[in-house]
């Protein structure tokens, strides 16, 4: 699987949510994963990006690219 270098933002999650950690791409809109750990859930949404790009492209919505941030 291809790591994409969108930036992941991981969200612990209530009990009442669920529990568990929740990893979201906020430069692609709804793209997001869960798991129960916060390196499952980051590992997780690689996959959830992947689907986001390539439905994009199939309907002709532009792809932004990776936004870059100073380290």
């Amino acid at each position: 699987m291809p790591v994409h270098e969108y930036r992941i933002i991981l969200e612990q999650l209530s009990q009442e949510d669920g529990g568990g950690s929740l990893a979201q791409v906020l430069q692609l809109p709804g793209c997001m994963s869960d798991a129960e750990t916060p390196e499952e859930a980051a590992h997780n949404v690689q996959d959830a990006i992947a689907a986001w790009i390539e439905e994009a492209r199939a309907i002709g919505r532009e792809v932004p690219a990776p936004a870059r941030h100073a380290a």
